[in-house]
């Protein structure tokens, strides 16, 4: 597999950051963290994330939880893609169009391993998970739960299109588990991308389901965004959802993606 790649993984329960804003950087990926407001009532942290990048900026892999109940099923699913790690990157080293072939079927098998299965009846509580992966001009995304993935582009802008994934109750990873019904409950998908400045972002549902609602409509999150780098931006919807006194934790990843390739256009244009 060539090229150095980029690693990072954390889960709330070894550091929650209740009261707390918290920007890092993964390489050319922000990763904005706030553990929610102790005075609402928060004293603890279930979401967890992933980040793997290459250094060449060919791809960018990403993994958002939100558990329910405690942080074991987010540890354990963090657990499961360490142990799958050399699989899963050397599929993401392939040229695109096998990459996109293979990964759904690798994260399914993942997913329906005997032994996982068995350590989610154990564990106490359940996960949302999100996965998503840029690679050349396209965006690929899997999803168990609510949390959520969105893509803000002018073009797309214009026309009021800015989420990728909806919202899914009832999903989840874990002591109740999607994964052990004969018939797995999922969504997944495939995007291209829009020629020039993309900007993909993912969030739990702290945002969105912030007390007063500054950002129950996407378009406004786009706004607050779209003047600013990222670390601002981020920063910037942290403070707001500090400042509506939310109780939930969140966790926002986002980074920005240039597509100078043509895409696709409708014929008269």
């Amino acid at each position: 597999m060539a090229g150095h790649i980029s690693e990072f993984s954390w889960v709330g329960s070894k550091t929650n950051l209740v009261d707390q804003i918290n920007i890092n950087n993964i390489k050319h990926i922000s990763l904005g963290r706030f553990g929610g407001n102790s005075v609402a009532g928060q004293y603890k942290n279930e979401d967890g994330c992933l980040i793997w990048t290459d250094d060449k900026q060919d791809w960018e892999f990403v993994v958002l939880l939100d558990a329910h109940n405690s942080a074991k099923s987010a540890e354990l699913v963090l657990k499961q893609f360490s142990m799958s790690k050399d699989e899963i990157q050397n599929i993401l080293s392939l040229p695109y169009e096998q990459t996109l072939k293979r990964l759904e079927g690798t994260v399914l098998r993942m997913f329906q391993d005997e032994k996982f299965i068995e350590d989610c009846r154990k564990v106490k509580g359940e996960t949302a998970c999100l996965i998503v992966l840029r690679k050349d001009k396209y965006l690929w995304w899997f999803s168990i739960g609510d949390c959520i993935s969105y893509l803000f582009h002018p073009e797309l802008a214009k026309l009021g299109q800015y989420q990728i994934n909806q919202r899914q109750f009832y999903e989840w990873v874990g002591q109740v588990n999607t994964f052990e019904q004969i018939v797995p409950c999922y969504s997944r998908g495939i995007r291209e991308l829009r020629k020039g400045m993309n900007r993909i972002l993912l969030t739990t549902d702290g945002l969105v389901e912030c007390p007063n609602e500054p950002y129950s409509n996407p378009k406004d999150i786009f706004n607050d965004m779209k003047d600013h780098q990222l670390n601002e931006g981020i920063m910037a919807l942290l403070i707001t959802i500090k400042e509506n006194n939310v109780r939930d934790s969140t966790t926002i990843i986002s980074w920005d993606v240039n597509i100078s390739i043509d895409v696709t256009n409708p014929s008269d244009k």
